[in-house]
């Protein structure tokens, strides 16, 4: 038993350093950083709370019952993922990385924990969601989810691994509603 734990631990370790290592990579470039800062900035805010509650209520108010059908699993794709992040994020607690790298973040954090991005998550349920009901809209949204997870990485917000679990929580979420 403790030899799996051993190995476990080990594995974690390794995962945390790759991920980190990404980060730099992807953070360490100042002047563009800045110049792309506003674009970051914009396309991380649709990951927030207000805006991914509108994109999963609002078609809803429309006649259309397969519109609304969809919005109804956008909402529940959203409300379940985001219980399940919240959960992981308490239980795991890791730190930002502005708690832990060199860098600052660029906008403010929600919280002090890194691990999964809840904004990653919003935006990918309700793409999902979306996306399961209209296919022909598949790419464009989710091409827009996977945009809001890089700008949680680009604004020092979150580690790659916290945008990639965040998603595919979102999207199991989404299959399985």
């Amino acid at each position: 038993m403790r030899i799996n734990t051993v190995m476990q631990n080990a594995l974690l370790l390794a995962l945390d350093r790759s991920d980190r290592a990404l980060y730099v990579r992807c953070v360490d470039h100042s002047r563009s950083r800045r110049n792309w800062q506003a674009v970051w900035t914009l396309l991380t805010h649709l990951g927030g709370t207000t805006i991914s509650v509108a994109a999963a209520l609002l078609p809803a108010l429309f006649a259309d019952a397969e519109l609304q059908l969809a919005a109804r699993h956008a909402l529940a794709t959203l409300v379940i993922s985001h219980l399940g992040v919240q959960l992981i994020k308490r239980t795991v607690s890791r730190p930002r990385p502005s708690q832990r790298e060199t860098w600052a973040s660029l906008v403010r954090e929600p919280d002090k924990f890194s691990f999964p991005s809840g904004h990653s998550t919003a935006a990918m349920a309700v793409a999902a969601a979306y996306a399961l009901a209209f296919p022909e809209l598949a790419l464009p949204l989710v091409v827009l989810a996977v945009l809001v997870g890089a700008s949680r990485v680009f604004l020092g917000v979150h580690y790659p691994g916290d945008v990639l679990i965040g998603q595919l929580i979102a999207i199991a979420t989404a299959l399985m509603m």
